[in-house]
């Protein structure tokens, strides 16, 4: 082995700068492998990760304003827009005006956005399963990965 081998080793062993210890990076792939594993039983129900996420809002709060439903997935309303386009194009919400101020727009499912879910119920209990982690360190690591986003976000 090389001297500058050997150095590179002992300076890995010190440096903040290995992928190995980058938290990032094992937030960055788990969630492409939870993306990656949702993909076949999104697929099942025509949509992408972030229109089931949409949908997920939707099948608990009907009606949502487009900022408010941006502020709970954390997406602008560039990113946002074209989301909604494509999901109202597959007749599964409609976007409407708000009644007491028209520069609202208002989200609603219709009736096959609505029967949609009772095909997704399922989906939480199967990606439990694929996960193999018992569910009081799914919760935990839901709550440090929530709180790291809201400390990122207060800076």
């Amino acid at each position: 082995m090389s001297n500058n081998k050997i150095d590179q080793e002992v300076d890995n062993q010190t440096s903040d700068l290995v992928i190995e210890k980058q938290v990032c990076f094992s937030l960055y792939s788990a969630a492409n492998a939870i993306i990656r594993a949702y993909r076949p039983m999104l697929k099942a129900l025509d949509l992408t990760y972030p229109q089931y996420l949409v949908m997920i809002v939707l099948w608990n709060d009907d009606g949502i304003n487009v900022k408010e439903l941006g502020h709970k997935l954390h997406l602008d309303s560039g990113t946002l827009t074209p989301l909604l386009k494509r999901l109202e194009g597959k007749e599964l919400l409609t976007r409407q005006r708000g009644l007491e101020d028209e520069r609202v727009r208002e989200i609603f499912l219709t009736e096959q956005g609505i029967q949609l879910k009772n095909l997704a119920e399922t989906i939480p209990n199967q990606m439990l399963c694929k996960s193999k982690l018992p569910v009081e360190e799914l919760l935990t690591l839901k709550e440090s990965c929530d709180k790291m986003c809201d400390n990122l976000q207060d800076e």
